[in-house]
């Protein structure tokens, strides 16, 4: 089965065997909002092709890799081929093997041997979801598209991304928005995308990944401001500028710095960002004192 997908204007394609997509299918149901026809005439941004394997990758050639709450994504390459790893409290779920503009891509869900407790369908769903994520972030990045890590909401037709450290108070400082300031809005959660368009304006995205809050909406702002927030006694906010702006986005977008292409795009779309949007730095109690004088402010 071919489904294609729309996130921020680029379009995924992915194929899997009927039996497998109709053993997911609900766990992937938060695609649907960004579901399209598939059109042969249409150049998607990337393509995957999900198939299934009982046996363990060839020696991947580590070069970066991520454990957060278990979740682990390891990152290399097999022979010349860009290579990830995705495993879950010790499970293996699958290896993504892609081409090296990240244009054509394979990912091997891990069926495991018998008795082991690898392959289920919440490792592969999560798999999968990880994989196109990767993908889309690499493939995307020499077309001024950003994916942020960020809770994002939107007001008077307009959306404000707050960035920061995991735990920092991001999602707190959007549900006190959504409480304290009218009209407010969630967009996405954990992963809303950035595009700077044709004219120079920055729009931001809703995606098919919000991490634990499910939020999937397909939907799409101008952006209002950036604000980076910090844990703190009091609350204050002030503009940023230059190396502070860039340092606070580069740390809350992903991509394979390493990679000379991927690099030159998130560089790029990064310097048009600052130009052209308001960046803020908010100090915050988790109050509605905060919510209420950023909204104010930006």
């Amino acid at each position: 089965m071919n489904k294609h997908y729309q996130v921020a204007g680029h379009t995924m394609a992915v194929s899997m065997s009927s039996s497998l997509c109709l053993s997911l299918a609900k766990r992937l149901s938060h695609y649907e909002p960004f579901a399209i026809p598939t059109d042969a005439s249409t150049d998607p941004l990337f393509h995957l092709e999900v198939t299934t394997t009982d046996k363990m990758p060839d020696a991947l050639e580590v070069e970066w890799r991520q454990d957060e709450e278990g979740q682990e994504i390891i990152c290399g390459h097999i022979g010349t081929h860009p290579a990830f790893v995705f495993r879950w409290w010790g499970v293996t779920g699958g290896i993504l093997t892609c081409s090296a503009d990240y244009r054509e891509a394979t990912l091997q869900l891990f069926t495991g041997k018998p008795g082991q407790n690898d392959g289920d369908a919440l490792h592969h769903s999560s798999t999968i979801d990880n994989a196109l994520m990767v993908l889309f972030a690499l493939a995307s990045a020499p077309y001024s598209t950003l994916l942020f890590h960020a809770s994002t909401v939107s007001r008077h037709n307009r959306a404000y991304l707050f960035l920061g450290k995991s735990g920092t108070g991001k999602s707190t400082h959007s549900r006190l928005w959504l409480k304290h300031v009218t009209d407010t809005e969630l967009v996405n959660d954990d992963n809303p995308v950035v595009r700077i368009l044709d004219n120079q304006e920055a729009w931001v995205y809703g995606s098919p990944w919000s991490g634990k809050t499910p939020c999937y909406r397909n939907v799409g702002y101008p952006i209002g401001g950036i604000v980076g927030l910090a844990q703190a006694p009091h609350n204050a906010i002030r503009h940023v500028w230059g190396l502070e702006a860039y340092a606070l986005l580069t740390s809350s977008i992903s991509g394979k710095r390493w990679d000379r292409c991927v690099a030159d795009g998130l560089h790029h779309s990064v310097n048009q960002l600052i130009s052209n949007t308001p960046i803020w730095h908010l100090d915050c109690l988790p109050d509605a004192d905060a919510a209420i004088l950023c909204s104010s402010t930006l």
